[in-house]
């Protein structure tokens, strides 16, 4: 009966953590390093290239951390997380019964991570590795850029350049800089992770950077319009017009 193979990236910043993840894979033969990574931007790239069972993936990394690849992966692949110290990860991935790895980790625990991986992997459980991702991360660490996958391609958004952001059905487009970028999210889970002293929900479509507004016109009765600096000019309803006044 032939082995399956397991296909496997390992995602650090670290060459020595690479190196490591793959000193204990060696004694596993039914798992093929497909590809190391560097960032997450490879990272991004590789699982998409490559389709992989398995990723060892790094939080805390420069650039892109290990939960910004998740968000930007359609369906990501099982993932062992590899960490340093992260209390809210921690708790996280205890409750779902997700795999991880605390730095500095010896042989043992890697090889009772891994086979947990693996057995999930055979057995087809469903990956909720998504479904933590909310709970992993600090509920006080407002969104300081917003990531956007185009193709291959990953864009990096600093909230400062956002205009503002439009619902769209099952979507959000993101207004920056003359430009707009489609993201597949909800508008309430984006207004929440926003700085509320900067963006003001205006009306059920739209959110506001409060830097871009030029001037408030009354429309009609309890109907108003913001005109931006650009002379881009959206609807305020009145509860928007209200959260506006106490900022404005």
């Amino acid at each position: 009966m032939k082995m399956t193979t397991i296909k496997a990236i390992i995602v650090d910043d670290e060459e020595l953590a690479r190196s490591l993840v793959r000193e204990y894979l060696s004694a596993h033969p039914a798992v093929e390093i497909v590809a190391e990574c560097a960032n997450g931007f490879e990272a991004v790239k590789a699982v998409a290239e490559l389709n992989p069972d398995l990723m060892f993936l790094d939080i805390q990394m420069p650039k892109l951390s290990g939960f910004e690849v998740i968000e930007l992966l359609d369906e990501p692949p099982a993932v062992i997380f590899v960490t340093a110290f992260d209390q809210y990860a921690l708790k996280a991935f205890d409750v779902h019964a997700v795999d991880y790895l605390l730095k500095p980790y010896g042989k043992e625990r890697f090889n009772q991570a891994l086979q947990q991986a693996l057995d999930r992997i055979s057995r087809k459980i469903p990956n909720k590795t998504k479904e933590i991702l909310s709970e992993a991360k600090p509920t006080d660490q407002l969104l300081e850029r917003i990531l956007i996958k185009e193709g291959s391609k990953v864009l990096v958004i600093p909230t400062e350049k956002v205009d503002y952001i439009e619902a769209q059905d099952d979507y959000i487009s993101v207004r920056s800089e003359g430009r707009s970028h489609l993201k597949m999210q909800r508008m309430s889970d984006m207004e929440s992770q926003l700085d509320p002293r900067q963006f003001v929900r205006i009306h059920r479509s739209y959110i506001l950077n409060i830097e871009r507004i030029s001037k408030i016109e009354l429309y009609a009765k309890d109907s108003r319009t913001a005109i931006l600096k650009d002379g881009t000019q959206l609807p305020v309803s009145r509860t928007g017009y209200d959260r506006l006044k106490e900022l404005l």
